[in-house]
């Protein structure tokens, strides 16, 4: 067993992880030392970093309202779902909707045992966590399928998920053939890094963590991300910074712009 690795499980915590480093940018308690110190190296190198953690949290709970709100959006497939933190998917979704269905994929072992203690569901709904990659969007959809009904509309979340998929195609793959297993009316809600809007930092911070943690990230262009919504119906305004997509107002005026697109989309009648 590597030093630091916990004891009876997968989990290593000698190797910075994405989902620890991103819950230490989010201020919360479960990483361990080499993700504090590789997570505050990338805060050093790109110190934006935690503004668009935070703000891609914020535009997490906009669209989960915006969808099970006004659009009426009953089920949810968060996939790369992250350590659970404050208003995750369900607790948003299920404010507004107490009948909402939540379904979260991840494949950190850390990750599982977090979410099965903490992602409680309200009677009227339900909420369930599967262990699945996200290069396998069949073997996502055939496990949801055990609490999400595929014939009804349903948001499919990839928040922060599609730049660990680092070949172009092979991400088209994967949101492709989940747009294609969800009926019309249903939705499509993305950020994703950029080295755009003021993100040209993110370069040198991204080759580091590539050659000190996991797994391996890459940034996108507006017309590449642009790309996953082929077909699709953009909901306004667009594929914006994820801090500028319908923010709420606040004392302190327009939010600021980070380095990360977000977009919602709508799947149209046929």
């Amino acid at each position: 067993m590597k030093e630091g690795q916990e004891s009876g499980s997968p989990v290593d915590a000698t190797v910075a992880h994405n989902a620890r480093v991103w819950n230490h940018w989010l201020s919360g308690k479960d990483h361990y030392a080499v993700d504090r110190e590789v997570g505050d190296h990338v805060a050093g190198m790109f110190p934006i970093i935690r503004d668009v953690a935070r703000a891609d949290r914020a535009f997490l709970g906009r669209a989960v309202r915006c969808l099970a709100g006004e659009a009426g959006i009953r089920q949810f497939l968060d996939i790369g779902t992250g350590l659970p933190t404050a208003d995750n998917t369900h607790e948003v979704a299920q404010r507004v909707a107490p009948t909402s269905r939540i379904v979260y994929v991840d494949n950190d072992p850390l990750v599982l045992t977090h979410a099965r203690a903490l992602l409680t569901s309200t009677e009227e709904g339900a909420t369930d966590y599967i262990e699945a990659d996200a290069h396998e969007p069949e073997a996502i959809l055939r496990e949801a399928a055990r609490t999400l009904d595929f014939s009804r509309p349903v948001a499919v979340m990839m928040l922060g998920i599609l730049n660990f998929i680092l070949d172009n195609d092979d991400a088209q793959r994967v949101v492709r053939e989940l747009a294609e297993a969800t009926p019309p009316g249903s939705y499509l809600v993305l950020t994703h890094p950029t080295t755009e809007l003021g993100g040209e930092g993110n370069v040198a911070a991204m080759k580091f963590w590539n050659e000190n943690a996991t797994p391996p990230i890459t940034a996108r262009s507006r017309e590449e991300v642009t790309r996953f919504f082929d077909g699709l119906e953009l909901l306004e305004p667009g594929i914006v910074s994820c801090s500028q997509w319908r923010p709420e107002a606040n004392a302190f005026g327009e939010p600021a712009v980070v380095p990360q697109f977000g977009a919602v989309a709508r799947k149209p009648s046929l």
